[in-house]
């Protein structure tokens, strides 16, 4: 086995070689040498095989570090245990670390490496889910956790004999070093190995055995000590751990034994195992650094500077261990700092019973240190510039434990057993009342604990008592508090059910604490109790009492209940004086009684309790005085319930209404005997004399009944009033003579109108009572205008006229009653609907009036009257009610012209004042009725080829000419033939015109035939349409034109748009025509008729020729690609015919070749030419030839001087095609003999050769040859990398192998395949929180790097996220945006833009990244851009930590006029953001009043109004801001400071903090001020977070609700969209139904896309990058064939032309057509003078109709469909169809162009038959007319998808949104409902009750505020913090509000 060498050799020999064969396993040993300090300082590795002895290990060890085997040295462990022969196996473990020393104690020269692993424990899978660590309790965890280690020190500490010394030191001084906390003791220390397994997670004391060695080794429990003080609580190897990661980042342990020269430090990292993982290294493992004592050359880092200092200590100890923990988390540094008092408090309640012995802190034991009180805590703090903080736990003084023995009197000890060997001591101590409180202690740190929840602010209330909801016993465990776990009780200590011995608050004024041993379990960070009090409570559990150091079996509740008695009877005092409610003055009072006087709302006297409210009788007064208790009086300052011999009672008299006045009495005069009954009858009948009532009658009539409806003007009858008491008894003036019997009685009567803008008194009378006579008012007969009314009668006071008494009011009476309208009498015309026409019915309305000029309405029956001069009037009758109308009255008469003529129209109405009016109506024609058509005869006769007109008039009944139709067109249409014309004419404006139109035109009449002509009025069915009967003649003009090519004897025809093939350079000759009118016969030749025969061939044609019938003979081009269009053409004044015909030339036979050479033109002789020689055939013209077969290469000779052919290759230039896509052609192979002649052999297998990375789909076909020797393998897809690839086809024939042609491919690029996004943005613009981003520009870039363009814009979305160290991949949570609509400056298409996306609120690193989903499994993402989200402008000065209000007086001590301590402010935006860190400035502090002009403010320091302080990079620091001793200021006033900024170098002004504070005169309303206000603060934060829950939850529900409305209105959309698309969706069954149908949809499509349709055959070109288009004929697509046809021949030229972006992609195809394909770049195209599209047709001039064509007039280009590219296609057929028109025929088209020319160019005409009329206005001959569409060769534009399959398109996407938007609207109904559910549910009304309370409580207090404080009238908002923003990612979505709700569902009262 071979030493293997590490760290600094080479290898050696075996260690043990000889003994342990081949098949050992081996150890690995890693030895240092430290003999001497210049041995070297790396380790070495060697090999132990598992056999070998300690003798055959030091032999290896001497041969692998060069020693000599008989030099003197010891081998130890880290911890120096020394290796020798009896312990090797044992001690010399795989991994171990070893040392070479001198001797066992030698000092290390030099620090050294310990390997070490601390993998988990498997405990940590076990138990890692039965607790959550540091569940805060409403408390910060920060103590618990340095707890935790103070645990560990006492456990270290536990067998010191002398002083146990634990400091906790807190380094927050930066010139030390960064922050760190550090926890020393001198405890036993730990070896290396201990230290490794401190590491290990959980383990614990009992589970380090075996392999671990513990620093609890041997582990015996200890013996029973009081309160099980043992120090034996570190426990369970977990909570170290969890400490130190919670305080901070990284912990280093430093230790060492007593025994040990060494001392071994281990740092463990969050850092160092985050590094690990990421380089995938293993994370639990590290090194142990052994070194001596004092060593601190390894500490290079400037953050741990302070660790040299506190190693330099080590030299002074014998044992120690440090825990140094830094990367301390800045809350923990601030909470640490700021509540230092606070959390030093609470570990000296955790450790008080360790700390001060069994007994605790009592005041009168000795403080000698003993066996139970040695162990010293010291905390020290120590910061830069400030003296160092550093307090003993021993000198606390009120932590709860000594606050709860030192303020007992009294104490009660028992003892629990638990089955098992569980045993509780447990103390009760009693805490009296005495005098005016309670003397049970509250927290200082939370006084809120005090009370219940519930208390009345205003006074102590006994009953609550004085623990409040306190539970009774705190848990000690060990001796150390347990802090979460407390007990409420036991059910002998609870209160009884029944009244017992002792009182029931009693039960309230105890206290207690119960210590445990180990035997119960503890959570591992002991915060709570797994089963203390389950096993406490459990029937079985025995309680004794322990008296005098005993434990007595008695019955512990009898025990308890007089032991609580006995403390009740020696130690409370009881209460006389109670709910205490201020100081007074008393000015009646003598001077010197004046005052102070305490005032109270009740007293407890014999028993008897008597409070404010209560009725009493006084005894010994004269007179007696019957009353109610307002207040008690008691001289002297107090401040609370107190006892007194006597006092005062302030009573007020009753009844009230008589006396209105109090009295003063001593409280001896209270009557204790006489009843409250006796009192409340006294009263009764005091109150019976007083008036009670009014009796109101009409003795004249005309009485006035409530709510009764008058006409205006009728009269209201005289009153007669009486005023009663309650027996009933008529009264004049008020009872009793002594009060008030001077003043009479008066009535007061009002009769109020109610209007909108107020009531109106409009009568007011006041009557007296005569003696003899009653109060009486006359009768009223002037109420007429309309409304609501009231009659007040008022019974007042004479002389004051005042309607009260006493605070109460005097009888009165109020009547309402309505005046409504009377009669009509008059009347007057409403609004008419003009205009008016004959025949027409309308309606007269008619507005009634009464006498006093009222709106009125008709009641009665009447007859109008209806008068107009000239006119027939008639009418149908007459609505009665409010709305009077003179219904259907119709005119009849001439009105002479089109104007109408004006009549006055008279009605009149008998019985009427006034009844008759005359009315102004213009009457114009009615509507039309009858249809006049000159000539008057029915039967015409006319020729073909001829127009007739009409002379038509419109007549409404009465024969007037009418024009009242907007659209009054008359049509006249011909029946009999096909194709005839249309006439029509618009006769709206005048109601007559001439009705003609074109020549009437039947094709191929033989004979005359009889027509029908029917003209009518479409638009008015009602008028009767007028028919005449026409004769038509034929013509005998021409008709017809043929051409015939003579071939000796031979004639062939030619017909129209034949193409006919002849050698290309040659001459057609012998060509004829002939001419046939419409009856078939041949029409001789005149010269007249031979000037109107044209060809477009020859400019000059012999008249003889052609009167022979002979055409000129035709040249052939000699260039192929020439095509000669030929055409004969007759036109004269009636027809025009042409006969047309295509000569294609062929190729002539080979005569030349041509030579190109593909690269550099120049070589080097004997070297070889890199470019290539294309080879071209042609004939004599040029022509080229390429009908080659793969043989003929063979024939090729190639020769040259000098030329070495060897290397001489001859192949077919290459075949383009794009990666992935299909070839454009099928792969054929045919079978050749030698001599190239087609083979037709059969089944000869055919195979594909071709390289690896060249792949064909469909592959691994078999291809056989058939019976022509062919073989057909297909159109391959190619899948290859970019560039040149070959293949070659073989077959093997007879075994013999046939080598096919080789077959060059050129792989492009596929421009449609998306490979990455391109993010284009301003990366120099700044991202200010909650602004507005810059602009994205997003681009998806194609394998070609081309933009790809006719992307869906929702599929390019914008993600955002908080950046996290925890990976970079979107969150589920991330913020999602939707790309906006392009502008009309924006680029071309494929530029995605999104614009005013919102910058988050909050500042920080944030990610966008932008996803493309191509499809739904597949996502495109962009690079990930961080962006830091930075402040933006400062708006307001605020504190980083807000305090809590003040409360100070201006007494001498400082502390109590201490303002501000240690205040903070800084400048944050408007969003909470600290900013403004470069602005430097003052802040100036002024104190001001409630009011402004409150001059009599306290005073600052130094007697001063205010006070500056620097601000200095963006904040400012208050250390201390006091008042001013002796200030003014009002008493138990609340002010204000005005922390108002001054910023030089801002622009703008801040809003200012103001600090409200509550200022005294004197220490005790200070503190009880202070302490209102800290309450108040504390409940107004919880009432805070109760609020925020349920807005939060009201914020969801109105959301989710607006949701569902929103979904209901897009379901209900789609379901009227798909009714009006004839699918009706059920009520029932809605998504299978739905199912089915967008099945069978879908199903419908599909069949109709199979369908055969018309389509282009052109062969499209390849796109080989995004720039290129396609051929014009596929770019387009046209439904109407004949429109296809006639369009596609009139671009026939320019169908095969390539379109393209750019002149570079037109020049690439250029050059690898060489030339041959024509080709179009878009970026030569003056855009200019394009058309426009929206442009109307020329007969439309300023929008109106020019003239009316016919033949359906349209643009071209209105007719072309695009499927792709609509702009770059608009741009292309702009340019080549400019404003060409079609129409349906040659004469409608002919009749345009005469219109059109009057006014305007006019463009190129097509036809639908395939005629052309040229712009320049030729037209007629073959070039001129299309050839039938088979004619075309494919070259023709394709036709869309047939409408109904885009219906069914439509009906799909509709299907397919309802059933989504029906998905979407029931789950967002149930989301909704259980939202609601859930705010119904008991724990959200258990939460609206708590509120509730508490926001009563907050009331309550602020009105017991407001009676020491004067209200304030600034807004609460000024004094209150902004509410803090919980969370950190942007702008949550509905998702996040969703998450935050759940979240406050888990509010309680702990937390709140």
């Amino acid at each position: 086995m071979a030493a293997a060498g590490g760290g600094g050799g080479g290898g050696g020999p075996s260690a043990g070689a000889g003994r342990g064969g081949r098949g050992d396993r081996s150890r690995k040993v890693y030895v240092f040498d430290r003999r001497e300090k210049e041995s070297q300082q790396g380790e070495r590795l060697l090999q132990v095989g598992e056999r070998l002895d300690f003798a055959g290990f030091r032999a290896a060890v001497c041969q692998r570090l060069g020693i000599s085997p008989e030099e003197k040295f010891v081998i130890t462990t880290t911890s120096r245990k020394e290796i020798t022969s009896d312990n090797f196996d044992e001690t010399v473990k795989d991994g171990v670390t070893l040392y070479l020393l001198k001797s066992v104690d030698q000092l290390l020269l030099t620090a050294t490496k310990e390997r070490i692993e601390f993998l988990p424990h498997y405990d940590t899978l076990v138990k890692s889910g039965m607790y959550e660590y540091y569940a805060s309790e409403g408390q910060n965890p920060l103590p618990f956790a340095l707890a935790e280690l103070i645990d560990n020190s006492l456990s270290a500490t536990s067998r010191n004999t002398g002083i146990r010394k634990i400091q906790i030191k807190l380094h927050f001084d930066e010139t030390q070093g960064k922050p760190a906390v550090a926890v020393i003791d001198n405890g036993r220390g730990m070896t290396s190995k201990q230290l490794n397994n401190w590491a290990v997670y959980r383990l614990s004391k009992f589970t380090r055995q075996g392999d671990f060695e513990s620093d609890h080794s041997g582990y015996v429990r200890p013996v029973p000590v009081p309160r099980s003080l043992n120090s034996d609580i570190s426990y369970f190897g977990v909570g170290g751990k969890q400490a130190v990661f919670f305080v901070g980042q990284s912990a280093r342990m430093i230790s060492k034994p007593a025994d040990s020269q060494d001392v071994h430090e281990l740092l463990i990292s969050k850092e160092d195992f985050e590094k690990k993982e990421k380089n995938n290294e293993s994370i639990y493992s590290g090194f142990i650094r052994n070194r001596k004592p004092s060593d601190s050359v390894h500490i290079t880092n400037d953050d741990e500077r302070f660790l040299h200092c506190l190693i330099s200590e080590e030299k002074e100890k014998k044992s120690f261990t440090a825990v140094v923990i830094t990367g301390v988390q800045p809350e923990h540094i601030l909470y640490l700092k700021n509540y230092f008092h606070l959390w030093t408090r609470q570990l000296a309640h955790i450790y008080h019973y360790y700390i001060h012995g069994p007994k605790g802190n009592e005041k009168h034991t000795s403080k000698e240190v003993g066996p139970f009180n040695n162990i010293d805590i010291e905390i020290s703090m120590f910061e830069k510039g400030k003296a160092p903080k550093i307090v003993n736990l021993r000198e606390i003084q009120d932590d709860m434990q000594t606050l709860y023995i030192n303020t007992a009197t009294d104490s009660f000890e028992f003892k629990a057993h638990v089955e098992g060997d569980g045993v509780v001591e447990g103390i009760i101590r009693y805490h009296p009342f005495l005098y005016d409180r309670e003397t049970y202690p509250d927290d200082p740190c939370f006084p809120s604990k005090l009370k219940d929840e519930d208390d009345d602010e205003d006074c102590y209330i006994i009953e609550k008592g004085a623990r409040g909801k306190r539970p009774i016993f705190e848990c000690f465990w060990n001796g150390r508090l347990i802090p979460y776990t407390s007990v409420e009780d036991f059910d002998w200590c609870a209160p009884p059910k029944k009244r017992g011995l002792a009182p029931i608050e009693c039960y309230n004024r105890i206290s207690g604490a119960l210590f445990t041993n180990d035997r119960f379990q503890v959570s591992t960070n002991k915060l709570t109790f797994m089963d203390l009090e389950l096993k406490l409570k459990d029937k079985n559990t025995l309680f004794t009492r322990i008296s005098n150091g005993q434990e007595q079996r008695v019955k512990i509740d009898r025990e308890f209940s007089f032991w609580l008695k006995d403390c009740h009877e020696k130690y409370d005092k009881q209460i006389k004086f109670t709910l205490f409610k201020g100081i007074i003055t008393r000015p009646d009072l003598p001077a010197r009684k004046q005052g102070p006087w305490a005032t109270y709302s009740a007293i407890e006297w014999d028993g008897k309790i008597y409070k404010a409210g209560q009725l009493v009788k006084t005894i010994k007064t004269l007179p007696l005085y019957y009353g109610s208790i307002e207040k008690f009086f008691l001289y002297g300052n107090h401040d609370g319930e107190v006892y007194a011999t006597g006092g005062e009672v302030q009573i007020a008299m009753e009844p009230r209404a008589l006396y209105d006045e109090t009295k003063v009495v001593p409280i001896a005069k209270l009557d204790r005997t006489f009843a409250e009954k006796a009192v409340k009858k006294y009263v009764e009948d005091e109150m019976a004399r007083l008036p009670d009532r009014l009796s109101v009658t009409w003795p004249e009539g005309d009485e006035l009944f409530p709510n009764e409806i008058r006409p205006a003007g009728t009269t209201i009858g005289a009153l007669r009033i009486e005023i009663l008491n309650k027996k009933g008894e008529a009264m004049q003036k008020l009872p009793g003579t002594g009060h008030g019997g001077s003043k009479k009685l008066l009535v007061e009567l009002k009769v109020i109108l109610h209007t909108s803008s107020g009531n109106k008194e409009i009568i007011s009378h006041i009557s007296q009572h005569g003696g003899k006579w009653p109060y009486w008012f006359k009768k009223m007969e002037n109420i007429q205008k309309l409304g609501n009314y009231t009659l007040k009668l008022q019974v007042v006071l004479n002389e004051s006229n005042a309607d009260t008494y006493a605070g109460r009011p005097l009888p009165s009476k109020a009547i309402k009653f309505s005046v409504k309208e009377g009669k009509p009498e008059k009347f007057s015309f409403g609004l008419l609907d003009s205009p008016f026409r004959i025949g027409v019915p309308f309606n007269i309305p008619l507005e009634f009036q009464d006498e006093f000029g009222h709106a009125s309405q008709l009641i009665n029956d009447i007859q109008p009257v209806l008068e107009a001069s000239g006119l027939s009037l008639q009418y149908e009758g007459i609505t009665k009610g409010p709305n009077c109308i003179i219904r259907g009255v119709t005119a009849k008469g001439p009105v002479n012209s089109c104007q109408g003529k004006t009549f006055n129209l008279k009605v009149i109405l008998p019985g009427f004042k006034e009844d008759s009016q005359i009315l102004k109506v213009r009457f114009l024609p009615g509507p039309p009725h009858q249809l006049k058509v000159k000539p008057d005869s029915e039967f015409l006769v006319i020729e073909n080829g001829t127009a007739f007109p009409f002379q038509v008039e419109v007549l409404d009944e009465s024969g007037n000419i009418t024009t009242t139709q907007s659209k009054l067109v008359v049509h006249c249409k011909f029946s009999g033939a096909p194709n005839l014309p249309l006439y029509t004419v618009d006769c709206s404006s005048s109601g007559t015109s001439i009705l003609s139109g074109p020549a009437i035109q039947v094709q191929n009449i033989k004979k005359d035939q009889t027509l029908k002509a029917k003209i009518e009025i479409p638009s008015c069915k009602d008028v009767a349409p007028v028919e005449k009967t026409i004769k038509l003649l034929p013509s005998s003009h021409v008709a017809r034109l043929q051409i015939f090519s003579v071939e000796g004897q031979k004639a062939i025809q030619i017909k129209h748009q034949d193409e006919v093939t002849w050698i290309a350079g040659d001459v057609m000759r012998n060509l004829i025509f002939q001419m046939y009118d419409e009856g078939e016969r041949e029409i001789h030749v005149t010269p007249t008729l031979a000037e109107k025969i044209k060809v477009n061939w020859t400019p000059e044609i012999s008249k003889e020729q052609l009167l022979k019938g002979l055409l000129p003979d035709v040249q052939v081009p000699t260039s192929v690609k020439d095509m000669r269009y030929c055409q004969v053409s007759f036109q004269d004044d009636h027809v025009s015919l042409e006969s047309a015909f295509t000569v294609r030339p062929l190729p002539d036979e080979p005569k030349y070749l041509k030579c190109e050479l593909k690269g550099a033109k120049a070589v080097q002789m004997g070297q070889e030419l890199q470019g290539e020689i294309v080879v071209i055939v042609t004939d004599q013209y040029g022509n080229l030839i390429q009908a080659f077969s793969p043989s003929s290469l063979s024939a090729l000779g190639i020769a040259g001087t000098g030329l070495d052919s060897s290397q001489l290759k001859t192949t077919f230039q290459s075949v383009p095609v794009i990666n992935g896509k299909e070839l454009q052609h099928p792969l054929i192979v045919q079978l050749c003999d030698q001599w190239d002649n087609p083979a037709p052999v059969p089944q000869v297998k055919i195979n594909i050769i071709k390289a690896n990375n060249l792949k064909l789909t469909p592959s691994n076909q078999q291809y056989k040859t058939d019976e022509r020797g062919r073989a057909n393998l297909g159109v391959f897809s190619v899948y290859a990398p970019r560039g040149k690839h070959t293949m070659q086809v073989k077959a093997i024939h007879n075994r013999n192998t046939i080598e096919g042609p080789i077959i060059k491919l050129m792989i492009l690029p596929d421009p449609e395949k998306p490979i990455r996004l391109n993010v284009k943005y301003d990366k120099d613009t700044l991202f200010l929180a909650g602004g507005i981003f810059t602009d994205f520009m997003i681009t998806v870039i194609s394998e070609d790097d081309s933009i790809i363009k006719n992307i869906n814009p929702a599929r390019i979305t914008m993600k955002m996220w908080k950046h996290s160290n925890n990976g970079n991949r979107p969150p589920a949570n991330a913020e999602t945006f939707s790309c906006n609509k392009i502008k009309g400056n924006d680029k071309e298409d494929g530029c995605f833009y999104f614009r005013d996306k919102a910058i988050p609120n909050k500042v920080g690193t944030y990610c966008i990244q932008f996803v493309f989903t191509m499809d739904k499994a597949l996502i495109l993402n962009s690079e990930q851009i961080i962006v830091d989200v930075q402040p933006n402008q400062p708006v307001k000065l605020v504190p980083k930590i807000q305090p809590a209000t003040p409360a100070v007086s201006n007494v001498h001590s400082v502390a109590n006029r201490t303002l501000v301590k240690d205040l903070h402010l800084i400048v944050t935006d408007e969003f909470n953001n600290q900013t403004g860190l470069d602005l430097v400035g003052t802040i100036i502090a002024t104190i001001k009043g409630s009011n402004e002009e409150d001059t009599d403010t306290p005073l600052f320091i130094g007697k001063v109004r205010t006070l500056e302080f620097p601000f200095v990079k963006g904040s400012a620091d208050i250390t201390s801001l006091v008042l001013a001793e002796n200030s003014p200021g009002k008493d138990s006033t609340e002010y204000f400071i005005i922390f108002e900024p001054q910023l030089p170098d801002l622009s703008r002004s801040l809003e200012s903090y103001i600090l409200p504070f509550m200022f005294s005169n004197d220490v005790k309303k200070q503190q009880q001020m202070l302490a209102f206000a800290k309450q108040k603060d504390e409940l107004s934060q919880s009432i805070e977070m109760y609020r925020t829950v349920f807005e939060t939850s009201k914020q969801l529900i109105d959301e989710m609700k607006c949701q569902v409305e929103v979904a209901k209105s897009k379901e209900a959309q789609l379901r009227n969209e798909l009714k009006t698309n004839n699918i009706d969706i059920p009520t029932t069954q809605q998504v299978p139904y739905i199912e089915a149908v967008l099945k069978r949809k879908i199903l419908e499509q599909e069949e109709l896309k199979k369908k055969p349709r018309r389509s282009c055959t052109l062969p499209n070109y390849t796109k080989s990058s995004g720039n290129v288009l396609g051929k014009i004929a596929h770019l387009a697509q046209i439904e109407d064939d004949r429109a296809a046809m006639v369009i596609s021949w009139h671009l026939a030229s320019d169908m095969d032309c390539v379109v393209t972006l750019t002149t570079d992609a037109a020049r690439r195809i250029y050059d690898e057509t060489q030339g041959r394909q024509q080709v179009l770049p878009l970026d030569s195209i003056y855009k200019k003078t394009l058309p426009d599209w929206r442009r109307p047709l020329p007969h439309y001039r300023n929008g109106k109709l020019y003239f009316r064509p016919i033949g359906d007039p349209v643009f071209a280009r209105d007719l072309l469909t695009f499927p792709d590219n609509v702009e770059h296609c608009e741009t292309v057929f702009g340019m080549l169809l400019g404003d060409t028109i079609i129409l349906d025929n040659l004469d409608a088209a002919n009749h345009y162009r005469r219109e059109v020319v009057k006014i305007t160019h006019c463009p190129t005409l097509l036809t639908r038959d395939g005629d052309r009329i040229r712009s320049n206005g030729k037209f007629g001959g073959l070039q001129n007319k299309a050839p039938p569409m088979d004619k075309l060769r494919g070259m023709v534009f394709g036709a869309p998808v047939p409408k109904q399959c885009l219906v069914l398109g439509q009906q799909i996407d509709l299907l397919q949104q309802y059933r989504n938007a029906l998905d979407k609207l029931n789950s967002l109904t149930k989301e909704l409902n259980s939202e609601l559910e859930y705010l119904q549910s008991p724990e959200m009304k258990k939460k609206k009750q708590e509120l509730d309370e508490r926001e009563k409580t907050l009331k309550l207090m602020e009105q017991q505020l407001l009676g020491i404080t004067p209200m304030r009238k600034c807004s609460d908002s000024l004094f209150h913090p902004a509410k803090v923003e919980m969370a950190d990612c942007p702008n949550p979505p509905k998702r996040m509000r969703r998450e935050i709700t759940r979240q406050n569902r888990t509010v309680t009262k702990t937390n709140v």
